[in-house]
């Protein structure tokens, strides 16, 4: 194995590559015109374009990826984790063409391709199951209820093909089966190019807890130990920790051994997951085999410190696994979160952009980030193609609840400009009591409202100091571009200024920030009419740095006698500040609207960019509040956008596989007045 194709893209990517490095194999990237900047493509040694933008038109073509492979004259491919990493198509390709493919043989990836099958085999090895069902598309809608019926509800609508969360709906009622049923399938379809469904019995409260496995072509298979990966939004994982401590030791050696009997029953080579969900009682079912590298595999790495990737690649040019496998047993406790461009107050709803400035504190070497998004300025976009994945931070300690204030820390104080994230939503959860104790289940996200927990992780008075920061700042900066007398310092004052006024947007509201510079270099500050009294700027506030299009400054704001040190970044109408208590990122509020940028009354507009999949109503339609109107898609996930008021649908802009960018107006209501509301 001299070089190798990585079938993948972002951190995953930069992953593979940083351990080919270290052993000598040179890399090859591929990428999507959405990703021909990516740093990604950069830090490999050979880049093939793929072209389109869309999963289907690069990452999930197989003859493009092979034919990359072959232009590059790379001698093996890594299909990373995603997009082709569970296809068995691609593995007998890449080895009918003479390379190598980095993964389990293609009958291994077959039989456990599809749940279904998979689940008949695990049966077969004794290894416990869940009762469960395809729903073909050929079922009427009477023999999809009596199917479900015969589970029992509530059920769980899953993808045969895939994972990760994608094509999941949960059903509590027979009413709400085919609507489910039908927005899985179409999720499905687009995630894994395979629109295949099944329902399985919904086990909840339940906890998901996995075993990494590992087999050679000399016949040996080992585990690695557990990792429990309960905390999920959306059934997809966000925090992940290893080893599982809330189960007991007789459970654990259980799993153990139920994994490795699911592995050889399969004759398992190279890297493989073995996933359960463990109930209530302490009883196990097994869900899946995912025959790939995970994305929660650092920590497995750093309580065992044993790379997985390197280990990847020695079986697979037919090495047997290193005798380190005799040493799995823990040492401390690591947890990894997603960092996600979401927001979690609005239903997880993505987010797209440019990030100006990301970055996050170490301590130590006891926090690990893996991201396609270099540190430091520089802008980089969170495409609408893809998944909304910014970085997995991971904290290694000895204990525990140390992993977790460690990793909570290192994520609160984390600078992060640009676009909403769901890093609040990580640290509270962190902190939280229940997942302290260890109690938190796979309904954690239900029971506690995200809401809540995903609000700014900043006091009222914080935010307020933040904000005077950032319009201090810009007002400092103004000044001393405009300053046209040499020698007189930037601000200085015979007598006292007028009022200014700043109005600067957080979070989609407004805050207006008042100040006034006094004789005595103190201003007079005032954030939403509540007066901060007399607030002083120190230390380098006039020597703004220059980096790729932002400036930054860094001082001491002193309020009331009580000093902090703020750093502000200021990049076109987006400000981030850095202070105490972590960063928080401002918009400048237009104070006017074009002529032509104002909304008809009643209309509905796209959150984010994306394609239109269905239109539900038609022109003349009534609606009520919470009716579905038009459903989007957009990184892979599915947007309903519904009717906000009562009223009759004025008109429908858009259709069926229509690109829309954000705040594109794609539906009109005629809101009811309050006497017809009354009618």
């Amino acid at each position: 194995m001299k070089r190798l194709l990585i079938a993948n893209r972002g951190e995953i990517a930069c992953r593979i590559m940083r351990t080919a490095a270290d052993m000598g194999i040179e890399t090859v990237a591929v990428f999507s015109d959405a990703d021909s900047g990516a740093p990604y493509v950069a830090q490999a040694d050979q880049a093939v374009a793929l072209g389109g933008n869309t999963p289907a038109e690069s990452y999930l073509d197989i003859d493009k990826i092979v034919n990359a492979a072959e232009l590059s004259g790379a001698d093996a491919i890594h299909p990373g984790y995603g997009f082709l990493s569970e296809r068995a198509d691609i593995a007998r390709r890449v080895i009918d063409a003479g390379l190598t493919f980095v993964g389990p043989r293609p009958e291994a990836i077959a039989a456990m391709g599809s749940k279904l099958e998979a689940k008949r085999i695990m049966a077969g090895a004794g290894v416990p199951i869940l009762r469960s069902a395809e729903l073909a598309e050929s079922l009427s809608p009477g023999e999809l209820d009596e199917l479900a019926a015969s589970i029992g509800y509530p059920l769980l609508i899953k993808a045969s093909a895939g994972g990760g969360g994608r094509g999941m709906r949960i059903v509590t009622e027979p009413g709400a089966l085919s609507v489910a049923v039908a927005s899985a399938r179409r999720e499905a379809q687009s995630a894994f190019a395979d629109g295949t469904v099944y329902a399985e019995r919904y086990v909840s409260p339940s906890r998901h807890v996995e075993v990494q496995i590992f087999g050679d072509d000399h016949g040996g298979l080992v585990h690695l130990g557990e990792r429990e990966c309960s905390i999920q939004r959306r059934h997809q994982k966000i925090i992940e920790e290893a080893p599982c401590s809330s189960i007991d030791d007789e459970t654990r050696q259980a799993l153990h051994r139920a994994a490795l009997d699911a592995g050889r029953a399969i004759s398992y080579t190279n890297a493989g997951t073995v996933e359960f969900l463990v109930g209530p009682d302490g009883d196990f079912f097994f869900l899946e085999v995912n025959t790939r590298l995970q994305v929660e595999h650092p920590v497995t790495e750093m309580v065992t410190g044993i790379d997985l990737v390197e280990w990847q690649l020695r079986i697979a040019r037919g090495e047997p696994i290193p005798e380190t496998a005799a040493f799995c047993e823990p040492h401390g406790h690591a947890i990894e979160a997603r960092l996600y461009a979401e927001d979690p107050t609005r239903d997880y709803q993505p987010s797209v952009g440019d990030i100006h400035h990301f970055e996050v504190p170490s301590a130590a070497g006891m926090i690990r980030v893996d991201s396609i998004f270099p540190f430091g300025n520089g802008s980089a976009t969170v495409s609408r193609f893809y998944d909304s994945m910014i970085a997995k931070v991971i904290a290694w300690d000895t204990s525990r609840a140390a992993a977790a204030q460690k990793l909570a820390q290192s994520l609160t104080k984390a600078t992060i400009d640009g676009i909403p994230t769901n890093r609040s939503l990580l640290v509270r959860t962190l902190g939280h009591p229940n997942f302290l104790d260890g109690s938190a289940e796979s309904d954690f996200l239900t029971k506690h409202r995200p809401s809540e927990l995903g609000r700014s992780l900043l006091s009222p008075s914080d935010t307020a100091r933040y904000a005077a920061a950032a319009a201090l700042a810009m007002a400092i900066e103004r000044r001393h571009l405009d300053a046209l007398t040499p020698g007189v310092r930037s601000g200085f004052r015979n007598v006292v200024s007028q009022r200014q006024r700043t109005t600067l947007t957080l979070e989609g509201r407004d805050l207006v920030v008042e100040y006034r510079l006094g004789r005595q270099g103190r201003y007079r500050v005032a954030v939403d009419g509540d007066d901060m009294g007399g607030v002083a700027v120190r230390g380098p506030v006039f020597g703004f740095a220059e980096s790729e299009g932002s400036t930054e400054a860094v001082f001491d704001l002193d309020v009331g006698g009580l000093r902090w040190r703020h750093s502000v970044r200021m990049r076109g109408d987006s400000i981030g500040v850095d202070g105490p208590f972590g960063g928080l990122g401002f918009g400048l509020s237009q104070r006017f609207n074009e002529p032509d940028t104002a909304l008809i009354p009643g209309s509905l507009v796209a959150a984010m960019p994306g394609t239109v999949v269905r239109v539900l109503v038609s022109v003349g339609d009534r609606v009520s509040p919470g009716d579905p109107m038009v459903v989007m898609e957009a990184m892979k996930m599915e947007l309903v956008i519904k009717a906000p008021e009562q009223g009759v649908v004025a008109s429908i802009p858009v259709a069926a596989a229509d690109a829309v960018e954000v705040d594109q107006v794609v539906a009109v209501i005629d809101v009811d007045d309050e006497a017809d509301a009354a009618d």
